[in-house]
């Protein structure tokens, strides 16, 4: 695993914090990861929404499938 350091701002340290307290974390590092995360799976669903977009366009697809799954392990 890797560490990185990265500066943010007051607002966002003290939402990190929140999520802390209130148990939705269990430290800052599980808030980023989580955060992240959330930020993977979001992309995968955008790439479904824009697939599902162009076969209803008529657009043929190609492409992977069990690469677009492994977005959302």
């Amino acid at each position: 695993m890797t560490t990185i350091s990265v500066p943010i701002p007051a607002h966002m340290e003290e939402f990190i914090k929140q999520q802390i307290k209130s148990g939705n974390a269990a430290n800052k590092a599980d808030v980023v990861r989580k955060a992240l995360l959330r930020m993977s799976e979001e992309e995968a669903v955008n790439e479904i929404l824009e697939a599902s977009r162009e076969v209803s366009e008529g657009k043929i697809l190609r492409g992977d499938l069990r690469e677009l799954a492994k977005k959302f392990k």
